[in-house]
């Protein structure tokens, strides 16, 4: 076993401080691909508690330079391409690795016939009973899971057999590259959330781990919704960010 570091005498915050700092080390020194010791071992090593072990590995994890897999360990990534879009601009995932020459590729693929919720009935125009297309995938780049889409969508957009050959991962990119409806803009919700289990599976995680997470709904020209998505991102691969304009007229209401 590794020696026990010593730690901080400070105690509190400075502790954590020191904890970030020895497992940034611990990492920049192990191999991307090596698992590392495992975190009952770190914890006696470093002399904390697993929760507070915990808590700074997540820092690393947010950055993408370590992945968590059930069951098997903690396995240091090194620094990943990152994945960066402004939120005014909706791109698939495709285009953005496309840009940066980042290889991506569709992991899992569920293609299911569901029922349409009440909600959906009115927004979509549906009658009662209605079915829609659910396609849930993963989406990874250089063979790692990096994202979880699910997208909702009426048959008549949308049908299983049109998926038969050719998709890639992207509802988006089809739908943009066949014509047909035309989509002109996206409303989107976004929130940290935890893994579930089953998609905690999906991207090889914890359950309970941070992901970002897009509820979106895709509009036609004429206000149709045509598309209710949620995607699921690792943090530490996609970096979002949003070009934002100043109010004047506020500025001269502050000025009288």
């Amino acid at each position: 076993m590794a020696r026990r570091a010593k730690k901080s005498e400070n105690g509190g915050r400075n502790t954590f401080q020191w904890l970030q700092a020895q497992l940034g080390e611990l990492i920049s020194n192990t191999a991307p691909g090596d698992r590392l010791t495992a975190e009952p071992e770190l914890a006696q090593m470093y002399g904390v508690s697993r929760a507070t072990l915990r808590e700074a590995m997540r820092t690393f994890e947010g950055q993408g330079l370590i992945r968590r897999r059930q069951g098997l360990g903690t396995y240091v990534v090194g620094h990943p391409l990152v994945l960066e879009s402004g939120l005014e601009v909706l791109q698939s995932i495709e285009t953005l690795a496309r840009k940066i020459n980042l290889s991506v590729s569709m992991g899992d693929l569920e293609i299911k016939r569901v029922e349409a919720s009440p909600e959906q009935i009115v927004e979509l125009n549906l009658s009662d009973g209605a079915s829609l297309l659910r396609v849930t995938r993963v989406i990874l780049t250089d063979n790692r899971p990096v994202a979880y889409l699910v997208d909702t969508l009426p048959e008549h957009i949308l049908s299983a057999e049109e998926l038969e050959g050719g998709f890639t991962g992207s509802v988006l990119d089809f739908l943009l590259k066949r014509g047909n409806p035309q989509l002109t803009s996206s409303l989107a919700d976004i929130q940290a959330v935890l893994a579930s289990s089953t998609i905690a599976k999906a991207l090889e995680i914890q359950r309970g781990d941070v992901l970002l997470m897009f509820s979106a709904k895709l509009f036609t020209a004429t206000g149709e919704v045509v598309d209710y998505s949620q995607s699921y991102f690792l943090p530490g691969t996609f970096r979002f960010h949003v070009v934002r304009r100043v109010e004047t007229d506020q500025l001269r209401t502050v000025n009288g």
